[in-house]
């Protein structure tokens, strides 16, 4: 893998994980985790979900970046 590649790789997985971070609704969470903890499955699941399409799109843009004109 050349160092091209590799940069990009890093940087799609890093953007990966700051979108998952932000999009969990962390606050909610912490504030009542004894109500949380039966539905943080389904929380986790349907961020994922929703998630998905905006990962896929900062991976094709990051690979051809002519997409976004």
């Amino acid at each position: 893998m050349n160092k091209k590649t590799k940069t990009k790789l890093e940087i799609i997985i890093l953007m990966s994980l700051i979108w998952f971070v932000i999009t969990l609704p962390l606050p909610w969470i912490i504030a009542e985790p004894e109500k949380t903890e039966s539905s943080l499955f389904i929380i986790l699941q349907i961020t994922i979900l929703i998630s998905i399409p905006f990962v896929a799109l900062a991976i094709a843009w990051t690979l051809k970046p002519e997409l976004t004109t």
